[in-house]
């Protein structure tokens, strides 16, 4: 491992603390597992061509639902 040094405000520090206590862990291994969580999400473009491989895959049986959305969008709320 690489050793790092962070400033955080008071405020952060006191939740990290209470975080880790609460889950019986270090604030170092929360901080690592942030890391991961914000490095996973930044996928950048794997992560748009995953959701355009979703584009036209689902349908509603509805033929207008793209140019009349407003239309449907009460019943979709009410459900």
């Amino acid at each position: 491992m690489i050793r790092t040094q962070i400033h955080l405000t008071e405020e952060q520090a006191r939740k990290l603390k209470r975080i880790a206590a609460k889950r019986g862990i270090s604030v170092s291994a929360v901080i690592r597992e942030a890391v991961e969580k914000a490095i996973a999400v930044d996928d950048g473009p794997a992560r748009r061509m995953r959701a355009l491989a979703t584009v036209g895959t689902f349908r509603s049986g509805k033929e207008s639902v793209s140019s009349e959305h407003d239309r449907y969008l009460p019943d979709d709320f009410a459900s």
